[in-house]
């Protein structure tokens, strides 16, 4: 059966330097740290990775966040595998569990999360299933 968490959620960003020896690759590279609240409880830390298209409004990242804490009261960590891309302006976003990434009792979870922004605010929507 599939349940359904919401709630808001705070994110800080930072900008990390490449890595040595790619710098020429022109890649964004930050750190995630979020803070989750409502049905799910939890912080997440995690690495992203960007890169700006040619043409204005185009751009692409992905990441990948540990997220631990509790879920509707259920506790443990789970990882988010991030895809998403800017095509001159139109959005486009995948997130989902990594397959076996949940522990204790999240083991075994999987789903997929969608974020929203208004007016600078983060909200997230994740569909879940558990075993």
């Amino acid at each position: 059966m599939t349940m359904r968490a919401s709630g808001p959620f705070e994110v800080k960003l930072a900008s990390q330097s490449a890595a040595p020896g790619i710098e020429s690759a022109q890649l964004g590279r930050h750190t995630i740290d979020k803070r989750f609240s409502g049905d799910l409880e939890a912080t997440s830390l995690g690495e992203m990775l960007s890169a700006g298209g040619n043409v204005q409004g185009s751009a692409g990242y992905v990441a990948i966040e540990r997220v631990t804490g509790t879920l509707h009261d259920k506790r443990g960590s789970f990882v988010l595998q991030h895809t998403g891309t800017m095509n001159r302006g139109v959005p486009s976003l995948s997130i989902s569990v990594v397959p076996d990434s949940g522990t204790e009792e999240l083991a075994g979870i999987s789903g997929s999360m969608q974020i929203q922004i208004e007016q600078g605010k983060h909200s997230y929507v994740f569909d879940y299933s558990l075993p």
